[in-house]
């Protein structure tokens, strides 16, 4: 990192210019080293708070079970600060744990949600549109539960998915359904640089603050669905390089940061970027 990279600032959504988002994924259920996991969760979680930045905690990420970010933050005894803790929300859940997950954010001074379908498996119990009084709609979407949460929790920031890989004019109707349930801003998928589907979210909805995700890895061939092309294995990839690219060519938009780890690369960037 360079002293020419643009400083970033604990800020959230309303203000994403400089904002920080770093991934957390919690313990697996089948993980055969929960005490580890468990206190490397908390070493994340601390640094993050300490230093400024919004601790990003996923939810069932690529449809693994894990631990719910209120389960592990309640065991370990964290304390989220003000606006500095985000929480995944998808729709694969038993009513019941939507509810907890709800009440525990509240109870707890967290009030920002990134709340997408996402993806289930046969193990988990996707939520049905009655459960959410969404009885018009035939299958349970990020709309719905955005909706849902709005209504009962107002007091909430709801961001939703923006993927700029998907065919636009069915990326831009979602988008518009989002916005009109509730969603407050849009988190990207990763990107590399400049991007005309971004381009277009940010002219057509000024207002709107977004957040692009960098991907930290470097494993780009693992983004070869998502971006919809074959990426060899070997293709090199330096995720600082992107992270000031995307930066540069999107001053104004907040970054989410994936898979940075924590022992090897995270000392670095926070000493380049902590306030």
């Amino acid at each position: 990192m360079s002293e020419n990279n643009t400083p970033l600032a604990p800020a959230w959504a309303g203000d994403t210019a400089g904002a920080c988002h770093i991934e957390i994924i919690p313990p697996k259920h089948d993980t055969q080293k929960l005490e580890a996991d468990l206190e490397l969760f908390a070493a994340k979680f601390t640094a993050y708070m300490e230093d400024g930045f919004i601790a990003s905690i996923t939810d069932n990420a690529m449809a693994k079970l894990a631990f719910q970010a209120y389960e592990v933050i309640g065991e370990l005894e964290l304390e989220p600060k003000p606006d500095q803790v985000l929480i995944h929300l998808n729709t694969f859940h038993r009513k019941e744990e939507l509810d907890a997950i709800l009440r525990f954010a509240k109870d707890n001074g967290i009030r920002n949600f990134l709340i997408v379908t996402g993806d289930g498996s046969d193990k988990m119990h996707k939520l049905e549109p009655h459960e959410i009084e969404a009885d018009g709609a035939a299958v349970t979407t990020s709309v719905e539960l955005i909706r849902y949460v709005r209504k009962y929790y107002p007091e909430f920031i709801i961001g939703a998915a923006f993927n700029p890989y998907e065919p636009p004019e069915s990326e831009f109707e979602k988008v518009e359904k989002k916005l009109a349930a509730g969603a407050t801003y849009f988190i990207t998928q990763p990107i590399l640089g400049r991007d005309d589907m971004l381009d277009r979210l940010l002219a057509e909805h000024p207002d709107v603050p977004v957040i692009t995700e960098v991907w930290m890895s470097k494993k780009l061939f693992l983004l070869s669905d998502i971006f919809g092309r074959p990426i060899p294995e070997d293709e090199p990839y330096d995720p600082f390089e992107a992270l000031k690219t995307v930066r540069e060519a999107y001053p104004m938009c907040g970054s989410y940061l994936a898979l940075l780890g924590f022992k090897t690369q995270y000392p670095q960037f926070a000493e380049a970027y902590k306030k």
